[in-house]
């Protein structure tokens, strides 16, 4: 166990159980209902590793909610925020700071086209609410699509904007938002057979939603890049394309949202890379651009839509836009990435470890109906049945099954992200193909319990 200088076990135990105690009399949890929650202490933390407060050590292939892209305890993006700290902790967002300037140029050089202007943010949810604010201010326009099976954020836009079973608390159905289906070949809502047939009958879908919503009353479509919380389903070939021209046909501003996806999580710095060619307007972004050190988040802009505020005030802004610890951070893990070539190290794992992996688990396990990802992005689908698909969770719930098979890859020594009847294989970028193949072990053993709630 990784204790703190001059701690013994006994003392390490006795701490963590305070902070337990704590947490349950002070703390109210996210997405909960809090009579019933456990929550695990977590001590340390280095690597693609944690220890919990019995002293375990976890291999994390959650990247905790799937952020940590360039693992924990980085010594280079740590030693980034004592810097600024010693020098400038805070400061109004209208100075200018060589952090928050370092930042910016750094993320603009890696957006695909032009996307050269930086608006930030405190987190993915408000980076969110703030693009879907600068197209309806850009095109005067009121209407949002997004698609079901996505997951956009936490606050009142972009909650409502989400297409899964969170948005249903906070749904106020008049928040000028529109659902669509997006392309999901394995659940196929279109009776496709293929990725070609999927790909041209979501965009048929989607082109009949602009045309009976009224092309002149919506002002963006937004869709994740690659679907994440929702289950990492990759779009095929053509359907970003399809979309892009689609927005140009009907002048809809396109959002790709990144806040999961990007930043060296599909093996690309940004995941619409793997879809040659295509751009959007507007970039939300999160998450991996600083691995969550210091909470950070942002919108990459296009010139068109950056001119709409040249001599128009954006009427929006953040007290801690461009924090220059969050943003000190950000500049340090891009450029650990680059110098590092933890995004190439992403995409070779996930080809040549993760993904033949995973499909050899997917042999030898009945439970798994699916797998499908990018880079270190992989999710697996658990079903009860693979003839009928049946799923071994329902639709926004979860399951004895699910439960004991995540608390068995828990007590073998391994951290999953799951949601419903996914599990999710998702750690950091860094991770190397010895701690993959060790996941990958862990995950086998696990997979054991899901196969006997076999029909």
């Amino acid at each position: 166990m990784t204790l703190p200088q001059g701690s013994t076990p006994e003392a390490a135990r006795e701490q963590a159980a305070r902070t337990y105690e704590l947490d349950r009399k002070h703390v109210f949890h996210s997405w909960s209902a809090q009579a019933a929650l456990k929550p695990m202490v977590v001590t340390a933390a280095q690597g693609c590793y944690l220890w919990d407060g019995d002293g375990n050590r976890l291999l994390d292939f959650s990247s905790q909610m799937v952020n940590t892209n360039i693992g924990h305890q980085h010594p280079k993006v740590v030693a980034a925020i004592q810097a600024q700290a010693a020098q400038l902790c805070t400061v109004a967002p209208a100075h200018a700071t060589a952090a928050r300037s370092e930042a910016a140029r750094l993320i603009a050089e890696r957006t695909p086209g032009d996307l050269d202007r930086i608006f930030f943010t405190n987190g993915g949810a408000d980076a969110v609410e703030h693009a879907v604010r600068m197209a309806r201010l850009h095109t005067g326009r009121p209407k949002v699509l997004a698609r079901y099976r996505s997951y956009h954020g936490g606050t009142d836009t972009a909650v409502n904007l989400t297409g899964d079973p969170r948005r249903w608390p906070n749904d106020h159905g008049t928040a000028g938002i529109v659902h669509f289906f997006g392309p999901f070949l394995y659940r196929s809502r279109f009776h496709a057979s293929d990725e070609a047939q999927e790909c041209e009958r979501a965009l048929e879908h989607l082109e009949q939603t602009i045309i009976f919503e009224g092309p002149s009353t919506i002002a963006a479509i937004i869709l994740e890049s690659v679907p994440g919380t929702a289950g990492i389903m990759v779009p095929p070939p053509g359907y970003l394309a399809g979309v892009r021209e689609l927005c140009d046909r009907y002048g809809i501003v396109f959002i790709a949202d990144e806040v999961m996806c990007g930043f060296g999580r599909t093996g690309k710095w940004f995941a619409i890379e793997n879809f040659a060619g295509v751009v959007p307007d507007l970039i939300s972004f999160a998450k991996g651009v600083n691995s969550g050190y210091v909470p950070l988040g942002g919108v990459a802009i296009s010139p068109r839509i950056a001119a709409t505020f040249d001599d128009r005030a954006y009427p929006g802004g953040l007290t801690y836009s461009g924090h220059p610890l969050a943003t000190a951070a950000a500049a340090a893990t891009i450029t650990a990435m680059a110098e590092e070539r933890i995004v190439e190290n992403a995409a070779q794992i996930g080809a040549t470890v993760l993904g033949p992996g995973l499909r050899e688990l997917a042999e030898r396990h009945p439970s798994i109906g699916d797998v499908r990802g990018l880079g270190v992005f992989w999710a697996l689908e658990l079903v009860r049945d693979r003839e009928t698909r049946e799923p071994l969770a329902p639709y926004g719930g979860t399951s004895q099954a699910m439960i004991d098979t995540v608390a068995a890859a828990k007590a073998a020594g391994l951290l999953l992200f799951v949601n419903f009847n996914r599990l999710h294989v998702v750690p950091p970028c860094t991770i190397t193909e010895a701690e993959a193949k060790e996941g990958l072990a862990l995950l086998d053993q696990a997979l054991t319990v899901a196969d006997g709630y076999l029909e």
